[in-house]
């Protein structure tokens, strides 16, 4: 794997358990070490981030959450390298992509040949392309709708095909933000099954934010706790390997209960 550096001017634990760091024999994909970003200069000047430190283990699946405006989606941006810290160093280990809560997908083209642009743009040959496109379509559970076109699509739809877009871009690590925030219940829970599968089968690292805490539980391997601004990371969560996960479990639905009693308690503080 390319190691890419930017600068900038378990299971088995308690539920309940905080302050935990990822598995020590775990390789990382991804490390912020003391990473702050302002935007802007002077008294106007707005500081995201501050000192923010986080390691997220190869094959990890990391859960952000907090308050809006805590820095969240800045933090993604910043692994994806879309942005630049003010100060300190974001470290990643192989390729990122970046999925969003809109697909941004081309309305023109068909489903597959959304996909397919991922791969031109790694100068994939043609026919193989249009293999590996049919692969991803198929592992998404959309196989039999390449020809269609984003307005002949669901919302969960679409948004699988932004997932195998994504996943064309053969990233070892996956940033997400929000992708399922704009889909109904139902739709949003069949994707979780679906995004969690493909990622043991893919070995994926994905960093995910969100503002639905019991999601956060029920997709990740650890939820971070992020403060209002300034984001700082204040608590972390290993969520258990050894229950089954759903979202409305009780398991899942006590673990929840505990870091929304955290969140309201930083909220409160900040009187939002």
């Amino acid at each position: 794997m390319n190691i890419v550096s930017r600068q900038g001017a378990p299971p088995g634990r308690p539920a309940l358990a905080s302050q935990l760091t990822a598995q020590p024999d775990r390789q990382a994909a991804v490390r912020l070490s003391g990473v702050s970003k302002r935007y802007g200069s002077g008294p106007r000047a707005v500081l995201a981030l501050d000192q923010v430190s986080l390691t997220v283990g190869v094959g990890e699946f990391v859960c952000l959450i907090g308050a809006s405006g805590c820095g969240k989606s800045t933090l993604l941006s910043l692994v994806a390298g879309l942005d630049s810290a003010t100060a300190g160093q974001v470290a990643v280990s192989g390729r990122v992509a970046m999925m969003f809560q809109e697909p941004g997908l081309l309305p023109w083209l068909t489903a597959a040949a959304n996909v397919e642009l991922a791969l031109r743009a790694r100068k994939v040959p043609k026919a193989d392309r249009r293999l590996r496109t049919a692969e991803l379509l198929t592992m998404v559970r959309l196989d039999g709708f390449g020809g269609k076109r984003p307005h002949e699509l669901s919302g969960g739809m679409r948004q699988r095909v932004a997932l195998a877009r994504a996943l064309a871009q053969d990233a070892d690590v996956l940033v997400m933000d929000e992708p399922f925030g704009a889909l109904d219940a139902m739709t949003r829970d069949l994707l979780h099954d679906e995004l969690y599968r493909i990622c043991e089968e893919q070995a994926l690292t994905v960093l995910f934010v969100t503002h639905n805490v019991r999601e956060a539980v029920r997709l990740g391997d650890r939820v971070v706790v992020l403060s209002s601004r300034p984001g700082r990371v204040i608590e972390e969560y290993q969520v258990p390997g050894d229950w089954v996960r759903g979202i409305n479990t009780a398991t899942t639905a006590a673990l929840a209960a505990a870091i929304t009693g955290r969140l309201r308690e930083e909220m409160g503080r900040h009187g939002h």
